[in-house]
């Protein structure tokens, strides 16, 4: 099951249509309103598909596929916006050549290198330095192995170099999940539902409440847990991502149908931990337990690394997510606006880049899933003057913060708002028990509100520490 990577609809223009707009010192719109500012009770999957128009001339009809955080976008300036961002993709696809084989080539030398290096040293990982720098650079190796080099390869950015090496179609990588599963799972299926609830799987991985448009249940409750677990052991999150674990919980979950699939994933999870848990190690002789630790650690690390990365490009403060009923008969300017408000990116040095395989720039990314990723750092100066002309916010942040935005997130979306109790309770597919923890819940809630209200009265009536708050 080889998928190629996800292209923009194909209705709004033409594909060699790559003409952009005449650029402008003034922007074209006014800034997107603030989604919070949305009158009470409004559902954006019922959200009116009328666009307020901020050019004069500007085409008044209504716009397919309503995007609720750019009403200020006509169906003209999303169509525009659809072919600058072509004419990005179009003079970088048309550049490719000799810097960009040189680049992928340099770095599966230094990936090798890594690798090899980290494994000798491993096998004096009883002495504590050689533990130290084989479990550091072991890391290293596997994190480029599956970021800069597995992702974007799969993704077909190299394709056009014609190496059986690196060609997307067919290529393995060092993780628990089979590379064609993640053809599908990823290039196909993120990347064009990109954050849209209910067909974008990435959103939660079947076990997180990640958006307000999941309805809630009390099995959310153990949100941070199952964040906290997923982080630990991400390649096998990645890698159970399509069997669509959470129909479990509603048992409609059909293992027959399933049995390719984990035939699959056993055979792909029992070469890897052969390789790292069991040879290795026994190579290694007396240092046998200290090189199994080392092994397991850097593969922690890696899963730790690539978790933190790939959530803080999806999911922090700013991020949109989007209903099926909004994406409706969606144009290629609008698939190109998704991508861009349903990704943030993470700020650094080069070498931060390259060891996040250039997913710090996952608007980039998103836009232009088969461009080199090398190329992000560049593209992104004009991705970012095209989105101050079109009224367009473009999220980026430093990792700590960004990180810290995705558990609050987490952790505000583990607990039901009082209309989402409600509805939870209301619902005739609840099982008694759940009901029961329902109530138990909105209880619950209602005395941490009641017992943070007192505190906030208690605190507004010692004067240093009201002026402290109000500082």
């Amino acid at each position: 099951m080889s998928t190629p990577t996800a292209t923009p609809p194909a209705n709004a223009f033409d594909d060699d249509d790559f003409k952009a707009v005449p650029k402008s010192d003034r922007p074209l719109s006014p800034k997107a309103p603030d989604r919070e500012s949305r009158p009470a009770g409004h559902s954006r999957a019922t959200a009116s598909t009328d666009v307020a128009v901020a050019e004069p001339g500007s085409d008044t009809s209504r716009t397919p596929g309503p995007l609720h955080a750019v009403p200020h976008m006509s169906q003209d300036m999303l169509d525009a916006f659809g072919r600058e961002m072509e004419a990005i993709r179009k003079k970088h696809m048309d550049d490719r050549g000799e810097r960009d084989a040189t680049y992928i080539r340099s770095i599966i030398k230094a990936q090798r290198r890594l690798e090899v290096g980290g494994r000798a040293l491993l096998e004096f990982a009883w002495v504590p330095p050689f533990w130290v720098a084989g479990v550091a650079a072991l890391s290293a190796s596997k994190i480029l192995d599956n970021m800069e080099i597995g992702h974007n390869v799969m993704h077909g950015q190299y394709d056009w170099m014609q190496d059986d090496e690196l060609n997307g179609r067919t290529f393995e990588w060092d993780t628990a999940c089979p590379a064609d599963q993640w053809r599908h799972s990823h290039n196909y299926m993120h990347h064009t539902h990109t954050n849209i609830v209910g067909k974008d799987r990435d959103i939660g991985y079947g076990i997180l409440r990640m958006s307000e448009d999941q309805p809630w249940e009390p099995y959310f409750l153990g949100n941070l847990g199952y964040v906290s677990a997923l982080a630990l052991l991400f390649e096998y999150g990645v890698a159970v991502h399509d069997l669509e674990t959470e129909e479990l919980r509603t048992g409609t979950w059909n293992l027959r149908e399933r049995l390719p699939m984990l035939k699959a994933i056993y055979d792909k999870v029992k070469g890897q931990a052969a390789k790292d848990y069991v040879l290795f190690p026994l190579l290694a002789g007396p240092g046998a337990p200290a090189t199994l630790s080392a092994n397991v650690t850097a593969n922690i690390i890696r899963n730790l690394w690539t978790f933190s990365i790939i959530f803080c490009g999806h999911f922090p403060d700013g991020v949109e997510e989007f209903t099926e009923e909004e994406t409706a008969d969606e144009t290629r300017g609008g698939w190109y606006v998704r991508q861009l408000l349903g990704s943030a990116n993470l700020t650094g040095g080069k070498l931060f880049h390259i060891m996040s395989g250039n997913l710090s720039f996952q608007i980039e990314h998103h836009l232009f899933p088969d461009v080199p990723a090398h190329r992000y750092a560049e593209i992104s100066v004009d991705v970012k003057e095209a989105c101050e002309r079109y009224g367009l916010d473009y999220h980026a942040g430093p990792l700590p913060y960004q990180l810290f935005t995705v558990f609050r997130k987490i952790a505000k979306l583990s607990v039901p708002s009082a209309p989402e109790l409600q509805d939870y309770l209301d619902r005739p597919s609840s099982s008694r028990v759940g009901k029961v923890a329902g109530r138990l819940v909105g209880g619950a809630t209602g005395v941490v509100r009641g017992a943070g209200g007192v505190a906030k009265g208690v605190v507004g009536t010692v004067p240093g520490v009201r002026r402290a708050t109000a500082a």
